[in-house]
């Protein structure tokens, strides 16, 4: 259900994107190694591994891949870590739409949030 929200959301503002989804770590590095995507939103609390591993790896496989975090954990928890393993953004699921949007804009041109 947030997955299918997320797509709602950004395909308003992104209407010509494509987007994918995976439902685990696993799935998450093994489309981030066939797909060519221009960003990945992941979020911390994910079924198999969580977000800072599924980051580091995605950091190894595809370094220029800018990845954004959405979490429901409070930024004080875990913004400077994930900032400091290669993350472009931190934000929480509190965020508007809008603030995604905003976000997943900058970080495609070049810009951390």
């Amino acid at each position: 259900m947030v997955r299918q929200g997320l797509k709602l959301i950004l395909a308003d503002h992104f209407p010509r994107a494509a987007f994918g989804e995976a439902r685990n770590a696993h799935e998450t590095l093994q489309r981030v190694l066939k797909e060519k995507w221009d960003a990945v939103v992941l979020d911390i609390t994910m079924p198999g591994r969580n977000g800072l591993e599924v980051l580091r790896e995605v950091r190894r496989l595809r370094p220029k891949l800018p990845v954004l975090i959405l979490s429901m954990h409070p930024e004080d928890q875990f913004a400077v870590r994930v900032l400091k393993s290669g993350a472009a953004g931190y934000l929480t699921k509190e965020s508007a739409g809008e603030e995604l949007a905003g976000a997943i804009k900058k970080v495609l041109a070049g810009d951390a949030t």
